[in-house]
């Protein structure tokens, strides 16, 4: 077994996993962390399985950048794993984490409920899109997203939501998408139009207006799909 800090798995290289096992390399910063309940839970899950002690957990994020996060969790061999996946071993539970996920995983919490089940409480936000026809890296996109992070988002976290910008069109109109506890409530479209555009329209003179690229009544986002 790793020695990590308690519920928590450290990042390593597949082979710097194996090394450590055979006490070769120290753990170094946590990814993830994880609760006695739910290693509980997916011990149980696990030996439910055939050849079980051969299995460790893949989790992964199946949403794609403009979604809100959505996570793929499956059995599967460990030594089967690609060498660009992170595998930590924790309490005996292997832990399989696609390279490309790490960075939005890192910081996150799995957790078990009776009521919830298993739930991934994570702190990052989602990519943002890229969309054709819409610019975000010029100085009026790095303006907007100031605010959306220094008071757009702070106002919204207090009802678990959050604002992801998108980009501007060059004729005043700037594209977001919302997200968490705004995200498929039937208030958030009144949120994003009386309380988001006026917050932009007020600070940044070349923004004139807002759209609010969420499908509110799917929780999804046609414009990406």
């Amino acid at each position: 077994m790793i020695a990590t800090a308690a519920g928590s798995l450290s990042p390593m290289s597949p082979l710097e996993a194996l090394a450590a096992e055979s006490g070769g390399a120290g753990a170094s910063e946590p990814i993830i962390s994880i609760t006695p309940e739910a290693l509980d839970q997916l011990r149980e899950l696990r030996d439910e399985e055939t050849d079980g002690e051969k299995l460790g957990l893949r989790l992964g994020i199946a949403s794609v950048p403009g979604e809100e996060f959505r996570y793929d969790l499956s059995f599967e061999e460990f030594l089967t794993a690609a060498f660009t996946d992170e595998v930590r071993t924790h309490d005996g539970m292997k832990i399989i984490i696609p390279g490309t996920d790490v960075e939005l995983l890192t910081g996150a919490t799995l957790d078990y409920t009776s009521a919830q089940g298993l739930v991934i409480r994570n702190p990052n936000q989602p990519e943002t899109p890229s969309v054709e026809g819409l610019t975000n890296d010029d100085e009026l996109s790095a303006e907007v997203e100031a605010l959306v992070a220094s008071e757009v988002n702070p106002a919204l976290a207090a009802h678990g939501g959050f604002v992801t910008f998108v980009g501007h069109d060059g004729e005043g109109t700037a594209f977001l998408t919302m997200g968490g506890g705004c995200h498929g409530c039937s208030m958030s479209k009144m949120t994003m139009l009386d309380g988001v555009q006026t917050m932009l329209v007020d600070a940044i003179e070349a923004i004139e207006r807002v759209k609010d690229l969420t499908d509110h009544a799917t929780g999804e986002s046609p414009f990406y799909s």
